[in-house]
Protein backbone atom coordinates (compact mmCIF):
# COMPACT_ATOMS: atom_id res chain seq x y z
CA UNK A 1 0.00 0.00 0.00
CA UNK A 2 1.14 3.48 -0.61
CA UNK A 3 0.21 6.31 0.69
CA UNK A 4 0.26 9.81 -1.21
CA UNK A 5 -0.05 13.12 0.95
CA UNK A 6 -2.43 15.42 -1.18
CA UNK A 7 -3.36 17.79 1.47
CA UNK A 8 -2.69 19.13 5.34
CA UNK A 9 -4.59 17.35 8.06
CA UNK A 10 -7.61 20.08 8.53
CA UNK A 11 -8.65 20.37 4.78
CA UNK A 12 -10.12 16.50 4.84
CA UNK A 13 -9.99 14.52 1.43
CA UNK A 14 -13.19 12.82 1.42
CA UNK A 15 -14.84 11.88 -2.16
CA UNK A 16 -12.55 10.05 -4.48
CA UNK A 17 -13.28 8.99 -8.11
CA UNK A 18 -11.01 8.26 -11.60
CA UNK A 19 -11.72 10.59 -14.46
CA UNK A 20 -11.39 9.05 -18.04
CA UNK A 21 -7.58 10.24 -18.06
CA UNK A 22 -6.54 7.96 -15.51
CA UNK A 23 -6.92 11.08 -13.12
CA UNK A 24 -7.93 10.55 -9.66
CA UNK A 25 -10.07 13.26 -8.26
CA UNK A 26 -10.84 14.04 -4.75
CA UNK A 27 -12.90 16.44 -2.62
CA UNK A 28 -11.34 18.32 0.49
CA UNK A 29 -14.93 18.63 2.21
CA UNK A 30 -13.62 20.62 5.03
CA UNK A 31 -10.95 23.50 2.79
CA UNK A 32 -13.72 23.39 -0.06
CA UNK A 33 -11.54 22.17 -3.02
CA UNK A 34 -11.27 19.81 -5.30
CA UNK A 35 -7.79 18.05 -6.15
CA UNK A 36 -6.62 15.82 -8.66
CA UNK A 37 -3.72 13.65 -8.57
CA UNK A 38 -2.33 13.51 -12.03
CA UNK A 39 -0.56 9.89 -13.87
CA UNK A 40 2.42 11.58 -13.55
CA UNK A 41 2.10 12.03 -9.69
CA UNK A 42 1.52 15.54 -9.56
CA UNK A 43 -1.08 17.04 -7.02
CA UNK A 44 -2.90 20.06 -7.58
CA UNK A 45 -5.90 21.58 -5.94
CA UNK A 46 -8.80 23.69 -6.95
CA UNK A 47 -10.85 26.02 -4.93
CA UNK A 48 -14.27 26.11 -5.21
CA UNK A 49 -14.92 30.05 -4.28
CA UNK A 50 -16.87 28.94 -0.98
CA UNK A 51 -14.64 27.20 1.65
CA UNK A 52 -17.55 26.13 3.69
CA UNK A 53 -19.32 24.56 0.75
CA UNK A 54 -18.33 20.95 1.83
CA UNK A 55 -17.80 19.25 -1.47
CA UNK A 56 -18.41 15.26 -0.63
CA UNK A 57 -18.77 13.01 -3.32
CA UNK A 58 -17.52 13.13 -6.79
CA UNK A 59 -17.86 10.89 -10.00
CA UNK A 60 -17.21 11.43 -13.59
CA UNK A 61 -19.72 12.62 -15.94
CA UNK A 62 -20.58 11.60 -19.16
CA UNK A 63 -19.54 15.12 -20.78
CA UNK A 64 -15.61 14.09 -19.42
CA UNK A 65 -16.28 16.40 -16.45
CA UNK A 66 -16.10 15.32 -13.08
CA UNK A 67 -19.68 15.87 -10.87
CA UNK A 68 -19.78 16.57 -7.07
CA UNK A 69 -21.93 17.23 -4.38
CA UNK A 70 -22.02 20.65 -2.28
CA UNK A 71 -23.69 19.31 0.68
CA UNK A 72 -22.80 22.43 2.98
CA UNK A 73 -24.25 25.28 0.29
CA UNK A 74 -26.86 23.08 -1.15
CA UNK A 75 -25.56 23.12 -4.99
CA UNK A 76 -23.92 20.03 -7.47
CA UNK A 77 -20.52 21.33 -8.44
CA UNK A 78 -18.73 20.71 -11.79
CA UNK A 79 -14.92 20.85 -12.62
CA UNK A 80 -13.57 20.81 -16.02
CA UNK A 81 -9.68 19.00 -16.81
CA UNK A 82 -8.48 22.35 -16.49
CA UNK A 83 -9.55 23.01 -12.87
CA UNK A 84 -12.23 25.44 -14.20
CA UNK A 85 -15.32 25.02 -11.95
CA UNK A 86 -18.93 26.06 -11.82
CA UNK A 87 -22.30 25.21 -9.67
CA UNK A 88 -25.88 24.53 -10.26
CA UNK A 89 -28.41 25.39 -6.88
CA UNK A 90 -30.73 22.18 -5.65
CA UNK A 91 -34.27 23.53 -5.66
CA UNK A 92 -35.08 22.01 -2.33
CA UNK A 93 -33.82 24.56 0.73
CA UNK A 94 -31.46 23.01 2.91
CA UNK A 95 -31.31 19.73 0.76
CA UNK A 96 -27.76 18.64 2.01
CA UNK A 97 -26.78 17.08 -1.68
CA UNK A 98 -24.90 14.25 -0.78
CA UNK A 99 -24.35 11.00 -3.22
CA UNK A 100 -23.56 11.34 -7.19
CA UNK A 101 -23.25 9.15 -9.81
CA UNK A 102 -23.78 9.20 -13.14
CA UNK A 103 -26.87 8.05 -14.57
CA UNK A 104 -28.16 5.79 -17.65
CA UNK A 105 -29.87 8.83 -19.39
CA UNK A 106 -26.68 10.54 -19.51
CA UNK A 107 -27.43 12.81 -16.79
CA UNK A 108 -25.74 12.81 -13.25
CA UNK A 109 -28.20 11.52 -10.19
CA UNK A 110 -27.28 12.41 -6.42
CA UNK A 111 -29.27 12.20 -3.06
CA UNK A 112 -30.27 14.38 -0.68
CA UNK A 113 -29.77 14.11 2.61
CA UNK A 114 -31.75 16.17 4.47
CA UNK A 115 -34.74 16.88 2.07
CA UNK A 116 -35.41 12.87 1.36
CA UNK A 117 -35.76 13.05 -2.39
CA UNK A 118 -33.07 11.88 -5.42
CA UNK A 119 -32.10 14.28 -7.97
CA UNK A 120 -31.44 14.65 -11.60
CA UNK A 121 -29.30 16.87 -13.43
CA UNK A 122 -28.05 17.30 -16.88
CA UNK A 123 -24.99 18.63 -18.29
CA UNK A 124 -26.32 21.66 -18.43
CA UNK A 125 -27.16 22.24 -15.21
CA UNK A 126 -31.13 21.63 -15.45
CA UNK A 127 -32.40 20.17 -12.25
CA UNK A 128 -35.01 17.56 -11.47
CA UNK A 129 -36.21 15.82 -7.99
CA UNK A 130 -38.35 13.36 -6.99
CA UNK A 131 -39.45 12.26 -3.49
CA UNK A 132 -39.13 8.99 -1.54
CA UNK A 133 -41.53 7.94 -0.01
CA UNK A 134 -40.30 7.28 4.08
CA UNK A 135 -39.77 10.66 6.00
CA UNK A 136 -36.17 10.97 7.67
CA UNK A 137 -34.49 8.32 5.57
CA UNK A 138 -31.41 10.11 5.00
CA UNK A 139 -30.87 8.93 1.31
CA UNK A 140 -26.74 8.53 1.19
CA UNK A 141 -24.78 7.19 -1.87
CA UNK A 142 -26.35 6.51 -5.07
CA UNK A 143 -24.70 4.40 -8.27
CA UNK A 144 -26.32 3.02 -11.90
CA UNK A 145 -27.29 -0.41 -11.58
CA UNK A 146 -27.17 -3.15 -13.87
CA UNK A 147 -31.05 -2.31 -14.93
CA UNK A 148 -31.20 0.32 -15.91
CA UNK A 149 -32.17 2.12 -12.78
CA UNK A 150 -30.53 4.30 -9.84
CA UNK A 151 -29.94 2.53 -6.62
CA UNK A 152 -29.55 4.54 -3.33
CA UNK A 153 -28.80 3.41 0.22
CA UNK A 154 -31.13 4.67 2.91
CA UNK A 155 -29.49 5.40 5.78
CA UNK A 156 -31.54 5.86 8.78
CA UNK A 157 -34.48 3.51 7.39
CA UNK A 158 -32.26 0.58 7.09
CA UNK A 159 -33.28 0.38 3.18
CA UNK A 160 -31.93 0.53 -0.26
CA UNK A 161 -34.22 2.55 -2.50
CA UNK A 162 -34.53 1.83 -6.65
CA UNK A 163 -35.26 4.37 -8.13
CA UNK A 164 -36.07 4.71 -12.20
CA UNK A 165 -35.32 7.15 -14.86
CA UNK A 166 -39.25 8.43 -14.56
CA UNK A 167 -38.74 8.55 -10.54
CA UNK A 168 -40.78 5.88 -9.80
CA UNK A 169 -38.91 4.10 -6.41
CA UNK A 170 -39.32 1.18 -4.77
CA UNK A 171 -38.08 0.55 -1.29
CA UNK A 172 -36.43 -2.55 0.16
CA UNK A 173 -35.88 -3.14 4.13
CA UNK A 174 -33.13 -4.79 4.75
CA UNK A 175 -33.29 -7.52 7.54
CA UNK A 176 -30.68 -6.22 9.67
CA UNK A 177 -31.62 -3.70 12.25
CA UNK A 178 -29.28 -0.63 13.00
CA UNK A 179 -27.31 -1.70 9.54
CA UNK A 180 -28.00 1.74 8.01
CA UNK A 181 -26.08 1.50 4.81
CA UNK A 182 -24.26 4.45 3.24
CA UNK A 183 -21.72 2.70 0.48
CA UNK A 184 -22.93 0.86 -2.31
CA UNK A 185 -21.76 -0.31 -5.56
CA UNK A 186 -23.10 -2.09 -8.91
CA UNK A 187 -20.76 -5.69 -8.49
CA UNK A 188 -19.74 -7.23 -11.57
CA UNK A 189 -22.21 -10.11 -10.81
CA UNK A 190 -25.47 -8.39 -11.85
CA UNK A 191 -26.25 -7.12 -8.26
CA UNK A 192 -26.20 -4.21 -5.87
CA UNK A 193 -23.51 -4.71 -2.97
CA UNK A 194 -23.64 -2.06 -0.33
CA UNK A 195 -21.90 -1.35 3.36
CA UNK A 196 -23.57 -1.05 6.48
CA UNK A 197 -21.60 1.64 8.72
CA UNK A 198 -23.85 0.56 11.72
CA UNK A 199 -24.30 -3.26 11.15
CA UNK A 200 -20.63 -3.44 10.51
CA UNK A 201 -21.45 -5.28 7.73
CA UNK A 202 -21.24 -6.00 3.56
CA UNK A 203 -24.47 -6.78 2.13
CA UNK A 204 -25.60 -7.69 -1.88
CA UNK A 205 -29.50 -7.07 -3.51
CA UNK A 206 -30.37 -8.31 -6.45
CA UNK A 207 -32.63 -6.39 -8.50
CA UNK A 208 -35.58 -8.37 -7.30
CA UNK A 209 -34.54 -7.45 -3.71
CA UNK A 210 -33.24 -10.67 -2.49
CA UNK A 211 -31.04 -9.77 0.53
CA UNK A 212 -27.46 -11.91 1.40
CA UNK A 213 -25.62 -10.46 3.98
CA UNK A 214 -21.52 -11.20 5.38
CA UNK A 215 -20.96 -10.09 8.57
CA UNK A 216 -17.67 -8.17 9.51
CA UNK A 217 -15.26 -9.73 11.79
CA UNK A 218 -14.78 -6.74 13.48
CA UNK A 219 -18.46 -5.45 13.64
CA UNK A 220 -16.88 -1.84 15.03
CA UNK A 221 -15.33 -0.90 11.98
CA UNK A 222 -17.83 1.18 10.10
CA UNK A 223 -17.97 0.56 6.72
CA UNK A 224 -18.19 3.45 4.80
CA UNK A 225 -18.02 3.39 1.06
CA UNK A 226 -17.64 0.24 -1.53
CA UNK A 227 -16.68 0.09 -4.98
CA UNK A 228 -16.61 -2.60 -7.21
CA UNK A 229 -13.09 -4.30 -9.20
CA UNK A 230 -12.98 -5.30 -12.48
CA UNK A 231 -12.32 -9.03 -11.19
CA UNK A 232 -15.71 -9.35 -9.27
CA UNK A 233 -13.81 -7.91 -5.78
CA UNK A 234 -15.27 -5.28 -3.51
CA UNK A 235 -13.21 -2.84 -2.00
CA UNK A 236 -14.60 -1.00 0.64
CA UNK A 237 -13.23 1.54 3.48
CA UNK A 238 -13.00 0.80 7.25
CA UNK A 239 -13.46 4.09 8.89
CA UNK A 240 -13.96 3.08 12.21
CA UNK A 241 -11.10 0.69 12.14
CA UNK A 242 -8.52 2.20 9.53
CA UNK A 243 -8.61 -0.46 7.41
CA UNK A 244 -9.51 -1.17 3.52
CA UNK A 245 -11.67 -4.02 3.23
CA UNK A 246 -12.51 -6.87 0.66
CA UNK A 247 -14.58 -9.28 -0.37
CA UNK A 248 -13.56 -12.08 -2.76
CA UNK A 249 -16.04 -13.58 -5.26
CA UNK A 250 -15.76 -16.69 -3.21
CA UNK A 251 -17.27 -15.03 -0.11
CA UNK A 252 -13.92 -14.24 1.57
CA UNK A 253 -13.57 -11.19 3.55
CA UNK A 254 -10.17 -9.61 4.14
CA UNK A 255 -8.50 -6.12 5.01
CA UNK A 256 -5.56 -4.37 4.73
CA UNK A 257 -4.51 -1.80 7.39
CA UNK A 258 -3.39 1.89 6.72
CA UNK A 259 0.04 2.43 8.42
CA UNK A 260 -0.27 4.99 10.96
CA UNK A 261 -3.11 6.69 13.20
CA UNK A 262 -6.03 8.80 12.51
CA UNK A 263 -6.50 7.18 9.07
CA UNK A 264 -10.48 7.90 8.52
CA UNK A 265 -10.43 6.39 5.07
CA UNK A 266 -14.17 7.65 3.94
CA UNK A 267 -14.47 7.49 0.04
CA UNK A 268 -12.91 4.68 -2.40
CA UNK A 269 -12.52 4.21 -5.98
CA UNK A 270 -11.09 1.46 -8.57
CA UNK A 271 -9.24 2.28 -11.94
CA UNK A 272 -10.46 0.05 -14.57
CA UNK A 273 -6.79 -2.02 -14.48
CA UNK A 274 -7.74 -2.96 -10.68
CA UNK A 275 -5.75 0.14 -8.60
CA UNK A 276 -7.76 0.66 -5.70
CA UNK A 277 -7.23 4.18 -4.50
CA UNK A 278 -8.92 5.56 -0.80
CA UNK A 279 -9.65 9.22 0.49
CA UNK A 280 -7.88 9.29 3.95
CA UNK A 281 -9.74 12.50 6.16
CA UNK A 282 -5.58 13.14 7.40
CA UNK A 283 -4.64 13.98 4.39
CA UNK A 284 -3.80 11.44 2.29
CA UNK A 285 -4.75 8.93 -0.79
CA UNK A 286 -4.04 5.47 -0.17
CA UNK A 287 -3.57 3.49 -3.46
CA UNK A 288 -3.52 -0.25 -3.29
CA UNK A 289 -2.13 -2.50 -5.96
CA UNK A 290 -4.27 -6.43 -5.51
CA UNK A 291 -2.32 -9.17 -6.57
CA UNK A 292 -3.63 -12.15 -8.17
CA UNK A 293 -4.68 -13.77 -4.74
Amino acid sequence: MELIDVAEAGAGPYGVAVGADGSVWFTLVHSGEVGRLGPDGAVARHGLGAPGCGPAVIAAGPDGAMWFSRMRDHRIGRIGADGAADSFGVPAADAGPYGIAAGPDGALWFTELNADRVGRITVAGEVTEYPLPLAGAFPSLITAGPDGALWCTLNQADAVARVGTDGGVTVHKLPTEGTAPVGITAGADGALWYVGIGGGLVGRITVDGEVAEYPLADRAARPHAIAAGPDGRLWFTEWGAGRIGVLTPDGRLDGHPIPGEGAEPHGIAVAPDGTVYAALERGQLARLVPNGN
